[in-house]
Protein backbone atom coordinates (compact mmCIF):
# COMPACT_ATOMS: atom_id res chain seq x y z
CA UNK A 1 0.00 0.00 0.00
CA UNK A 2 2.89 2.22 0.57
CA UNK A 3 3.76 2.12 -3.08
CA UNK A 4 -0.04 2.83 -4.09
CA UNK A 5 0.36 6.02 -1.69
CA UNK A 6 3.52 7.09 -3.83
CA UNK A 7 1.67 6.79 -6.87
CA UNK A 8 -0.96 9.00 -5.55
CA UNK A 9 0.86 11.61 -4.86
CA UNK A 10 2.61 12.16 -8.56
CA UNK A 11 -0.48 11.74 -9.88
CA UNK A 12 -1.74 14.71 -7.58
CA UNK A 13 1.37 16.55 -8.42
CA UNK A 14 1.10 15.85 -12.00
CA UNK A 15 -2.77 16.41 -12.86
CA UNK A 16 -2.61 19.23 -14.79
CA UNK A 17 -0.52 17.31 -17.28
CA UNK A 18 -1.64 13.71 -16.69
CA UNK A 19 -4.81 12.04 -16.36
CA UNK A 20 -3.87 8.59 -13.81
CA UNK A 21 -5.65 5.52 -13.38
CA UNK A 22 -5.29 2.02 -11.43
CA UNK A 23 -6.10 -1.07 -12.72
CA UNK A 24 -6.34 -3.69 -10.55
CA UNK A 25 -5.66 -7.21 -11.82
CA UNK A 26 -5.63 -10.45 -10.48
CA UNK A 27 -4.70 -10.36 -6.72
CA UNK A 28 -1.34 -11.40 -6.35
CA UNK A 29 -1.50 -12.41 -2.59
CA UNK A 30 -4.79 -14.01 -2.30
CA UNK A 31 -5.95 -15.18 1.25
CA UNK A 32 -6.37 -19.29 0.07
CA UNK A 33 -3.50 -19.04 -2.07
CA UNK A 34 -0.34 -17.37 -2.15
CA UNK A 35 -0.69 -15.45 0.90
CA UNK A 36 1.65 -12.45 2.26
CA UNK A 37 1.73 -11.61 5.68
CA UNK A 38 1.66 -7.92 5.89
CA UNK A 39 -1.12 -8.07 3.32
CA UNK A 40 -3.56 -5.18 4.54
CA UNK A 41 -6.57 -6.99 3.23
CA UNK A 42 -7.36 -11.07 2.89
CA UNK A 43 -8.99 -10.90 -0.62
CA UNK A 44 -9.29 -14.59 -1.77
CA UNK A 45 -8.92 -15.44 -5.19
CA UNK A 46 -11.19 -13.90 -7.61
CA UNK A 47 -13.96 -15.89 -8.91
CA UNK A 48 -16.38 -13.42 -10.07
CA UNK A 49 -16.16 -9.89 -11.51
CA UNK A 50 -18.11 -8.72 -8.68
CA UNK A 51 -15.22 -10.09 -6.62
CA UNK A 52 -12.80 -8.65 -8.66
CA UNK A 53 -14.54 -5.40 -8.23
CA UNK A 54 -15.13 -5.59 -4.41
CA UNK A 55 -11.42 -5.88 -4.02
CA UNK A 56 -10.75 -3.08 -6.76
CA UNK A 57 -13.01 -0.59 -4.24
CA UNK A 58 -11.09 -1.48 -1.46
CA UNK A 59 -8.09 -0.29 -3.57
CA UNK A 60 -9.89 2.92 -4.29
CA UNK A 61 -10.95 3.49 -0.59
CA UNK A 62 -6.81 3.74 0.11
CA UNK A 63 -6.13 6.24 -3.02
CA UNK A 64 -8.98 8.64 -3.07
CA UNK A 65 -8.91 11.03 -5.89
CA UNK A 66 -7.33 8.32 -8.19
CA UNK A 67 -9.72 6.71 -10.84
CA UNK A 68 -9.93 2.88 -10.72
CA UNK A 69 -11.23 0.26 -12.82
CA UNK A 70 -10.70 -3.87 -12.85
CA UNK A 71 -9.41 -6.07 -15.55
CA UNK A 72 -11.69 -8.48 -16.49
CA UNK A 73 -11.68 -12.17 -15.87
CA UNK A 74 -9.62 -13.21 -18.73
CA UNK A 75 -7.31 -11.11 -17.57
CA UNK A 76 -6.62 -9.05 -20.77
CA UNK A 77 -5.16 -5.70 -19.18
CA UNK A 78 -2.45 -7.72 -17.40
CA UNK A 79 -1.78 -10.36 -20.27
CA UNK A 80 -1.47 -7.21 -22.81
CA UNK A 81 0.71 -4.91 -20.42
CA UNK A 82 2.57 -7.83 -19.03
CA UNK A 83 1.15 -6.05 -15.96
CA UNK A 84 1.34 -9.25 -13.40
CA UNK A 85 2.10 -8.25 -10.20
CA UNK A 86 2.28 -4.45 -11.03
CA UNK A 87 3.68 -1.94 -13.45
CA UNK A 88 3.70 1.54 -14.15
CA UNK A 89 3.19 2.88 -17.90
CA UNK A 90 2.26 6.23 -19.18
CA UNK A 91 0.25 6.33 -22.92
CA UNK A 92 1.01 9.41 -24.36
CA UNK A 93 -1.16 9.99 -27.68
CA UNK A 94 -2.04 6.39 -27.73
CA UNK A 95 1.27 4.98 -27.84
CA UNK A 96 3.14 3.49 -24.59
CA UNK A 97 5.84 6.34 -23.68
CA UNK A 98 6.85 4.99 -20.48
CA UNK A 99 6.57 1.32 -19.67
CA UNK A 100 8.36 0.56 -16.15
CA UNK A 101 9.75 -2.37 -15.21
CA UNK A 102 7.65 -5.36 -13.24
CA UNK A 103 6.99 -5.50 -9.82
CA UNK A 104 7.48 -5.60 -7.67
CA UNK A 105 11.36 -5.18 -7.76
CA UNK A 106 11.05 -3.01 -11.34
CA UNK A 107 7.91 -0.91 -9.94
CA UNK A 108 9.93 2.27 -9.00
CA UNK A 109 7.87 5.38 -8.51
CA UNK A 110 10.74 7.65 -8.64
CA UNK A 111 11.30 6.16 -12.37
CA UNK A 112 7.69 7.79 -12.74
CA UNK A 113 8.29 10.48 -11.45
CA UNK A 114 11.35 11.51 -13.70
CA UNK A 115 9.45 10.95 -16.67
CA UNK A 116 6.76 13.16 -15.77
CA UNK A 117 9.17 15.55 -14.74
CA UNK A 118 11.21 15.88 -18.44
CA UNK A 119 7.63 15.52 -20.08
CA UNK A 120 6.93 18.70 -18.23
CA UNK A 121 9.92 20.44 -19.10
CA UNK A 122 9.02 19.70 -23.25
CA UNK A 123 5.57 20.75 -22.67
CA UNK A 124 6.92 23.97 -21.32
CA UNK A 125 9.14 24.51 -23.96
CA UNK A 126 6.72 23.85 -26.34
CA UNK A 127 4.39 26.00 -25.25
CA UNK A 128 7.12 29.01 -24.53
CA UNK A 129 8.42 28.26 -28.12
CA UNK A 130 4.38 28.88 -29.71
CA UNK A 131 4.20 31.66 -27.55
CA UNK A 132 7.30 33.02 -29.35
CA UNK A 133 6.03 32.05 -32.74
CA UNK A 134 2.77 34.40 -32.04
Amino acid sequence: MARLKAFQEVAQLNADIADTIVVYIEEAHPSDGWTSTDAPYQIPKHRSLEERLSAAHLIHLEVPGCRVVADNMEDSSSAAYGAYFNRLYVLHRGTVAYQGGRGPEGYRISELRDWLDQHRKALQKTESSLALNV
